[in-house]
């Protein structure tokens, strides 16, 4: 938990501007208004933030009224975890995957926007992910088993609807929490031999990594974290260090993306130390070598670009789903966009370019990306027709398949335009700026 903030309860009274005893007779005018009474004082409030206490199911509901949080989540995420604006995440253990899901899955249900990890906690989660071994999955075979059948049918399913297409993917939201649902009502009754435990667990793991993703393109930050934090917590279970991992290096994408690229990289370098393949340690250390040109930290940003070079031309075979997409046409456009964070211009542009030329068709969200890179490389240039014209390819594209993050790479942009004003493409792409 935060160190100035212990405990979720207290965390979301302070948010309110809820003193302890204000608290408590939050909790008293609850249960009036359920035609009850109750006994909550200062000193119940106080015992629970620093658990002393567990408060009951009874004073768990009155809660739930006071903060508003729909009263199902309570049997669903269990206590603390329904509680609303954590921060923090919850550590790994044992029993930490269905909780960490169903807090996930909360995001979903709930309108109100939730808190990101504070950058405190994504690298305490980091350095606990590198140094924590997977305990065995337990088992308790009290009825008919989970059996192997059955998780074939679920992983074919969850493949099918994890390699869709961008564009066919905006359509799938519900069908993919839907699954997620299932293999996490499954992995909760903890019916199963420990060989398809850890099938479970991992394909939990794809599943919340591919809906976090698709949280991610839409803006939708906290949640899209929320997903990868339980997908690692699912990893972390099946013993899976490479996707593990992975999911720790989009954490840490999301950090760069949000301005936190010290966030990143101290989470990246933790990651990298436990990762084994060589497509997937290129894919880190490129992402690693992102975070460090943000920071301008050019040398260290050359070593990693170096690294995941080789490290990509090491690979053989079939790389893990998670990175199978991970090409060299990702290597030379990263590489490009860092040259441009560095102050290389005419060397990133030549590197962009390359890059977008050699994507596979199938990979449109990507395409997106590359192009509003290739548009700010061009007007880094000061060719702002070039760039026009690649910035309203991005745009257009990113709003055909539903990616308001790739929307808002090229709004991001908009400001560089305007002393173009009046050169070919300029204006149209301003305009269409506006109206998405």
């Amino acid at each position: 938990m935060d160190d100035l903030i212990r405990h979720p309860l207290a965390h979301a009274r302070i948010e309110r501007g809820w003193t302890q005893p204000e608290l408590a007779r939050q909790v008293r005018r609850a249960a009036l208004r359920r035609g009850l009474r109750s006994g909550v004082d200062r000193q119940r409030i106080w015992n629970w933030e620093n658990d002393r206490a567990t408060p009951d199911v009874d004073s768990q509901t009155l809660l739930a009224d006071v903060f508003e949080i729909d009263q199902s989540l309570i049997e669903a995420l269990g206590w603390p975890y329904w509680l609303p604006g954590r921060d923090s995440s919850i550590p790994l253990g044992p029993h930490s995957t269905v909780p960490a899901l169903r807090e996930a899955l909360r995001t979903s249900m709930d309108r109100r926007t939730f808190l990101t990890y504070s950058s405190a906690a994504l690298i305490g989660l980091a350095h606990q992910w590198a140094s924590t071994e997977p305990q065995a999955l337990a088992s308790a075979l009290d009825g008919k088993p989970v059996d192997a059948e059955l998780v074939d049918l679920l992983e074919a399913t969850g493949q099918k609807l994890t390699s869709l297409v961008t564009e066919q993917r905006q359509h799938t939201r519900t069908l993919l929490d839907a699954h997620l649902t299932t293999v996490i009502d499954l992995i909760e009754a903890q019916n199963y031999s420990e060989p398809v435990g850890q099938r479970l667990h991992a394909l939990a793991a794809q599943l919340s990594q591919t809906v976090g993703w698709h949280r991610f393109d839409q803006g939708k930050h906290a949640a899209a974290g929320r997903f990868w934090h339980g997908a690692l917590h699912s990893a972390h279970a099946s013993g899976d260090r490479d996707l593990g991992a992975g999911i720790m290096s989009d954490l840490a994408y999301q950090a760069t993306w949000l301005k936190d690229a010290k966030t990143a990289a101290e989470i990246l370098e933790s990651a990298v130390q436990r990762t084994r393949h060589p497509t997937a340690r290129s894919l880190l250390h490129l992402r690693l070598a992102r975070a460090q040109a943000a920071l301008g930290e050019a040398q260290a940003c050359h070593r990693s670009l170096a690294t995941a070079e080789r490290d990509m031309a090491r690979a053989e075979g079939d790389p893990p789903a998670w990175c199978g997409w991970m090409s060299p046409a990702d290597l030379l456009v990263d590489s490009g966009q860092c040259l441009l964070d560095l102050g290389h211009p005419e060397r990133a542009h030549a590197l962009i370019e390359e890059g977008t030329a050699m994507l596979p068709g199938a990979r449109d969200k990507t395409r997106a990306v590359f192009l509003s890179y290739e548009a700010g490389s061009f007007l880094h240039q000061g060719e702002a027709d070039q760039a026009a014209a690649a910035a309203r390819q991005s745009l257009t594209l990113a709003k055909k398949i539903g990616a308001p993050r790739c929307v808002a790479l090229v709004r991001d942009l908009a400001p560089g335009f305007k002393k173009y004003d009046g050169v070919y493409g300029v204006d149209e792409l301003l305009e269409l700026v506006r109206a998405s």
